[in-house]
């Protein structure tokens, strides 16, 4: 089994709560509005880190990071990016089990014809009423097990 964290819209704060929640991941995934890169110094004190740039990414820091990026985890392609109303052409021929998007602060975990659809939400400053949740994906022989978890009620 492979443990993934995935976090997003952190927008330059890295909660305590964050990181005890990601410990023990094995990979963490980061969909953007990282807000600074000490974000992504804590997240990799943690596991190896892939984060894509968001719209408040800004600076020569964040110019490396990319717009959308792919990982394959036992066999199972994942897309990232940053805004999920973006397109992405190509999932089925590229063998693409989930994406991975941000940007609304709202978490959603949707089935979309056999592929995975995940925002984990924000765990930054919190906007509106919108809950402080990231999401974590274990997979299992091939298999994606994605859940939420909220960081402060």
């Amino acid at each position: 089994m492979t443990r993934i964290g995935v976090i997003s819209d952190t927008h330059g704060l890295l909660r305590p709560e964050a990181v005890a929640a990601l410990r023990g991941s094995d990979l963490i995934l980061h969909a953007g509005d990282v807000g600074r890169p000490a974000v992504l110094d804590g997240l990799r004190a943690l596991a190896p880190v892939h984060a894509v740039r968001g719209n408040v990414d800004r600076g020569p820091w964040a110019e490396a990071l990319p717009e959308t990026c792919e990982v394959t985890i036992e066999g199972v392609a994942i897309h990232m990016q940053h805004d999920p109303a973006a397109p992405v052409a190509g999932l089925e021929e590229r063998g693409v089990r989930a994406v991975i998007a941000g940007h609304t602060h709202r978490p959603v975990i949707e089935d979309r014809n056999g592929i995975l659809y995940l925002n984990p939400g924000s765990a930054g400053p919190r906007r509106f009423s919108l809950p402080i949740v990231l999401a974590i994906v274990d997979v299992r022989d091939g298999v994606l097990h994605p859940r939420l978890v909220e960081l402060i009620p």
